[in-house]
């Protein structure tokens, strides 16, 4: 099989590794204090938070090509669906 056949699996590990890359690397610039801690137990929330608002836009740009192709594959699926569920109703409509 193709890559193309597995673009939504691709694009979605690929958008969770960049979110865990930012996340270690937020985890380690509060490890280093380069950027404050949270306070009390609120310091995972925060380095989450922080690590979701970096590979947003980063998933937006880096991942174009994957994001494209998962568009593609999803849109050839709604066409097929469409086509079976006219093909079905033009069947229903023809034993009247």
């Amino acid at each position: 099989m193709s890559s193309h056949n597995f673009a939504t699996l691709r694009y979605t590990a690929l958008r969770i590794g960049l979110f865990v890359a930012s996340f270690a690397v937020v985890w380690a610039l509060a490890y280093l204090h380069v950027i404050p801690l949270a306070v009390g137990a609120a310091n995972t929330v925060w380095l989450l938070l922080l690590a979701i608002v970096i590979s947003a836009p980063l998933s937006f740009v880096l991942l174009r090509k994957q994001r494209d192709a998962m568009s593609e594959q999803i849109v050839e699926k709604v066409d097929r669906q469409r086509a079976r569920l006219a093909a079905n109703a033009g069947q229903e409509d023809g034993t009247e």
